[in-house]
């Protein structure tokens, strides 16, 4: 069962890309945020290294399909994204370079795994705030199924570990608070059309 959980968390990343984001950006609709899809590029690659270092199996399905997605669309982002330049943005990635500098002197998988999930939250953060002011540049369900794809990770894992658990459970809810940022935005724009 756990080899369905963790299997299925990987093949979600992969549809949801393929069958909505990727169309959405290439339609220029969905306008992926730079920094944060910088910042996950990297991070993603950590994330994956620290799971299968404290001895993931098949919840590694999701950083592997993650980490390849997520690089494919820091890649497109310098075509059909938005941001990267902005105050906000280098902010945040001078702070995540600042805690990837932690992550390197740790030298430990359960502390570099915190401050990957920390760094992570910077990205998260910045494509929630994006989304925000623009609800219409993101794609509501390819965010859902990530979500839904993490916690489906979590139950790969197979047994209550926290340090097993945290980064899926943090990818299922980042997402889903990205899906709420969408919402938001949207509540908003239709309060401000009203007055």
């Amino acid at each position: 069962m756990l080899e369905f959980f963790g299997i299925s968390s990987g093949l979600i990343i992969i549809f949801a890309f393929f069958a909505f984001y990727l169309k959405e950006i290439l339609e220029k609709k969905a306008k992926p945020e730079r920094a944060s899809w910088l910042i996950w590029s990297i991070l993603g690659a950590i994330a994956f290294s620290s799971q299968f270092a404290k001895g993931a199996t098949w919840s590694l399905w999701l950083p592997a399909a993650d980490t390849s997605i997520v690089f494919l669309i820091f890649i497109l982002s310098f075509k059909y994204g938005t941001g990267g330049v902005a105050r906000r943005d280098i902010v945040g990635i001078i702070g995540a370079g600042i805690g990837l500098i932690l992550w390197y002197f740790t030298k430990e998988a359960t502390w570099a795994l915190v401050i990957t999930i920390l760094i992570d939250l910077i990205g998260t953060y910045l494509t929630a705030l994006k989304t925000y002011e623009d609800p219409e540049s993101e794609t509501m369900i390819y965010w859902l199924l990530i979500g839904t794809a993490g916690v489906l990770s979590c139950l790969a894992v197979g047994r209550l570990s926290p340090v097993l658990l945290a980064y899926p459970a943090y990818i299922a809810l980042a997402n889903y608070a990205v899906a709420l940022a969408i919402v938001m935005g949207r509540g908003r724009e239709s309060r401000l059309n009203e007055v």
